[in-house]
């Protein structure tokens, strides 16, 4: 079971382009919501289960989804987000999966499978990459890496959940890595998800050469942000020497986002030295002062974690220069005063906050810089946040794009009918 996310906030004041939501939830455009997992399967795995075992292959297919309620459409379940109805709870679940087999032929042979010598499993899984990007307006793929202590299905479910609200743009992938269902599982998760980076540049590495994506954009939340930044650091050092391939890995990674991050900050810092910053166009840090649960974290580890806002006192000369001397290549943006922040130990808002998911999902669907999404920068240290006059912003955002909207001939027309006030796709930003 899993409560559908909160309308976004941009998505309340109708900046983001969105399908007709007539549909069953269960509906999803080719059938289903595409995976990638590192796990091991558990039993025969046309069942639908993967455990919390960890595998070398890297496998992939399409996970079928159902809701209890065969007529619920994603409206109403829209309009119950929107009344901002926190109790509500929607039986949509994984019923199966559909695997293609080992993604990455290079693999070695273990006692959970083989490879997949002849390339099958590669060629389904980028037919079904690239028959959501033929009928999308942009060729963007977006990946979602989890946090710890959850199963297989949960990065399945909230891929769904954000496929839908980008208005099913581009192709999306739940990247389900060896995650245990167990608080007590913490040690053994935080190993899994830098040990298993590998597995995540692969998928990098397949998405940028085997299928049409134009962009890739990567949302790392808690735990998995772990494997997320590894496997920038690990891109980083292979294109020592390469900076300016225009065919090196990682050339189409668009946005990295790590939301609620638990990284240990000289950990990260490290990263940055290892040349972290170009690997992708534009990373995205999401931190806040009310995260409890990396506030725990820090007691547990005795050091301060990156998703825990930074003070000014705490950021170092050479972290500042790099927030105020290259904004366009990677911004901080402190969420401790947004809306909903607090809920769930204030550990989950990028899903709780209706203003955190907007910002994100403007971000992914029209790659706009921060001043266009309602935020500010403090220029003494290059912090972006959300400033109290918030709302009013995005009011004042939504009547510029109304009007653009309404008299420039060569914006796209918006999905919806009439001149409706919504931003243009992506694919019309310079």
């Amino acid at each position: 079971m899993l409560k559908i996310v909160g309308a976004p906030e941009a998505f309340n004041h109708g900046k983001l382009n969105t399908i007709i939501d007539a549909q069953p939830i269960s509906d999803l455009p080719g059938g289903g919501m595409l995976y990638a997992t590192d796990r091991a399967p558990v039993g025969q795995v046309e069942s639908g289960f993967y455990g919390s075992g960890r595998s070398q292959a890297l496998r992939v297919g399409l996970a079928k989804l159902e809701v209890g309620e065969s007529d619920l459409t994603w409206e109403k379940a829209r309009e119950i987000s929107i009344l901002k109805n926190k109790a509500a709870h929607y039986p949509l679940r994984v019923t199966g999966v559909e695997e293609y087999g080992a993604l990455d032929p290079r693999a070695p042979l273990t006692e959970d499978g083989a490879p997949d010598v002849a390339g099958v499993a590669r060629t389904r899984f980028a037919e079904a990459i690239n028959e959501r990007l033929a009928q999308s307006g942009q060729k963007d793929v977006f990946i979602y890496v989890h946090g710890y202590k959850v199963v297989f299905e949960n990065p399945v479910l909230v891929s769904s959940e954000l496929w839908h609200f980008l208005g099913y743009e581009g192709a999306f992938i739940a990247f389900s890595w060896p995650s245990t269902p167990r608080s007590t599982a913490y040690f053994g998760d935080i190993d899994a998800a830098a040990g298993m980076a590998r597995n995540l540049r692969e998928l990098i590495e397949f998405v940028e050469t085997s299928t049409n994506a134009e962009r890739i954009h990567i949302l790392g939340y808690s735990a998995g942000t772990r494997m997320v930044a590894r496997a920038m650091e690990q891109i980083s050092l292979i294109n020592r020497g390469r900076e300016t391939d225009p065919k090196r890995l990682g050339h189409k990674l668009e946005n990295v986002m790590l939301v609620s991050s638990d990284i240990d900050r000289d950990v990260f810092a490290a990263y940055l030295a290892d040349g972290i910053l170009g690997s992708q166009r534009h990373l995205i840090i999401y931190g806040s002062q009310r995260d409890r649960a990396l506030q725990m974290s820090s007691v547990v580890t005795g050091h301060k974690r990156l998703g825990s806002t930074m003070t000014s006192s705490e950021l170092t000369p050479a972290f500042r220069r790099l927030l105020i001397e290259q904004k366009d290549r990677i911004s901080y943006i402190n969420v401790s005063n947004a809306e909903d922040i607090a809920l769930d130990h204030g550990h989950g808002y990028f899903r709780s906050s209706p203003w955190v998911s907007g910002d994100i999902l403007m971000k992914l669907a029209y790659r706009l810089p921060p001043e266009e999404r309602g935020l500010v920068r403090d220029p003494t240290t290059g912090i972006l946040s959300f400033p109290p006059d918030y709302l009013q912003r995005m009011a004042a955002i939504q009547s510029v794009a109304f009007a653009a909207q309404c008299t420039t001939p060569s914006v796209p027309a918006p999905k919806a009918p009439g001149c409706a006030a919504k931003l243009p796709p992506a694919s019309a930003k310079k």
